[in-house]
């Protein structure tokens, strides 16, 4: 493990460590065996840091991008994938810039997915695509906007930036069917290789369709041999061929799905479209609201206004969004204890990861104002104390054992804080605590050694 460290824009340091695995590979030779092991990786360091770079061969960068978006849930921090097409050791090269971006974009902002970035813009995993194997500009998200730009100015659309709308904590799937294919409709396709491709082991298949997901309708040999499949409990996705538009069962030659086994598919990763009601204003209108909404909705926050943050919401509003101290609407309700907002703000996709300009989370926030129960609820969606919390933990403890502050240690040790910490002079609490005589004190860190 290597660091390294940049200091941003906006004057914060940004640490960053590099962890080599081994052995390198050819990215046309992943396989989902080394997907498990970049998860795994990500569980195993999840604590440790604030975001994830991860450099990868451009070849199969998309797979593995969407692979490891479905296989992280509950991910609260950024991950971004970058690569290039010229090696960074050539005069004219790719590699630079995008190392560069994808290294910004992990360290300075919290973006909770599994990105890709290239040339400038930076994508959702499981919505991008590699389309050109000879130009810098190789990757497209033809169905999805791109998350953000960063060309002279860093625009990100966080009306796009998919959220985990849940209190759990983050964790890693690893368990990966292999037992899945992907079968490409042509004309002229025979009922033998279909049903030769459909034989057991196979479980599940993407059928790739013309149009909007249009399948001949009078080649009766064909839509047996998926029946008999479907049958079996083989799961058939139907997609389209093309790179932009969705399934539709407008034409009758569409509607062949109805043999197919009933899945109920919800997208969970925000890998798939939805409906929705998009209202345009002026861009003079959009910079007014995003201009107000931090402060009116840190400001309903203070106030344990839920109704007040629910209209904000429901007019576009980002409520991860921080205020002119960088303090968002979760800060402010863990300042306060307002215990029912901060349930709220949590499953509407507020990060327990951002940072204010002060450095602090809205963990560090709650152990100052000692609200055990909201610490108890950051706790388990995933907040953590991370080294930059934990500088000078031994002293502020032994300070707060010579005070007397049970209710101070209580919250830190809640907080995941080693009550064994040494200060300054080299003693820890415990020992602190003998040498001052605060019993109550005493027996708190009897019990909790």
């Amino acid at each position: 493990l290597r660091p390294f460290f940049f200091v941003s824009k906006q004057n914060k340091r940004i640490f960053y460590t590099i962890l080599e695995l081994s052995p390198l590979l050819d990215s046309s030779n992943m396989t989902p065996e080394d997907w498990a092991k970049i998860a795994k990786k990500l569980e195993e360091h999840y604590e440790k840091y604030d975001g994830f770079v991860i450099l990868h061969g451009t070849d199969t960068m998309a797979y593995t991008a969407s692979a490891l978006s479905f296989m992280c849930e509950n991910l609260g921090k950024t991950v971004v994938l970058t690569g290039s097409q010229v090696p960074i050791y050539e005069l004219q090269n790719d590699g630079r810039a995008n190392l560069l971006g994808a290294l910004l974009f992990a360290g300075q902002f919290v973006i909770p997915e599994v990105c890709l970035y290239f040339y400038n813009k930076l994508y959702r995993g499981n919505r991008v695509t590699k389309v050109d194997a000879a130009s810098f500009n190789a990757f497209s998200s033809p169905n999805l906007p791109p998350l953000a730009n960063a060309e002279v100015d860093i625009t990100i659309n966080w009306e796009t930036v998919w959220r985990a709308n849940t209190k759990k904590k983050f964790r890693v799937h690893t368990n990966m069917n292999r037992n899945v294919g992907l079968l490409r409709i042509f004309p002229g396709i025979t009922a033998a290789v279909v049903k030769a491709f459909l034989q057991p082991p196979i479980e599940g298949i993407v059928l790739e369709a013309y149009g909007s997901g249009n399948a001949p309708n009078n080649r009766e040999d064909l839509l047996e041999e998926l029946k008999k499949a479907a049958e079996r409990k083989v799961v058939i996705l139907n997609c389209t061929q093309c790179l932009r538009g969705s399934v539709k069962t407008v034409y009758a030659t569409g509607q062949v799905r109805i043999y197919f086994y009933d899945l109920d598919i919800n997208h969970i990763r925000g890998e798939a479209d939805i409906k929705c009601l998009i209202l345009f204003v002026s861009q003079e209108l959009e910079a007014v609201r995003d201009a107000l909404i931090p402060p009116l909705a840190c400001a309903a926050a203070k106030l344990g206004d839920i109704d007040a943050l629910r209209a904000i919401a429901e007019m576009g509003g980002n409520l991860s969004c921080g205020d002119y101290d960088g303090r968002t609407p979760l800060h402010i309700a863990a300042s306060e204890g307002h215990l029912p907002l901060v349930e709220y703000l949590l499953t509407s996709g507020a990060t327990v990861y951002a940072r204010d300009r002060y450095g602090s989370t809205p963990l560090m926030n709650a152990i100052r104002f000692r609200h055990i129960q909201v610490i108890n609820l950051l706790r388990e969606t995933g907040a953590h104390l991370s080294s930059q919390d934990l500088e000078n933990i031994g002293t502020i403890l032994c300070s707060l054992t010579a005070k007397g502050d049970v209710d101070g240690l209580y919250a830190w040790y809640l907080a995941g804080a080693d009550l064994k910490q040494t200060g300054y002079d080299g003693r820890n609490p415990l020992q602190v605590a003998e040498a001052t005589g605060h019993k109550e004190v005493l027996d708190f860190l009897r019990q909790k050694q």
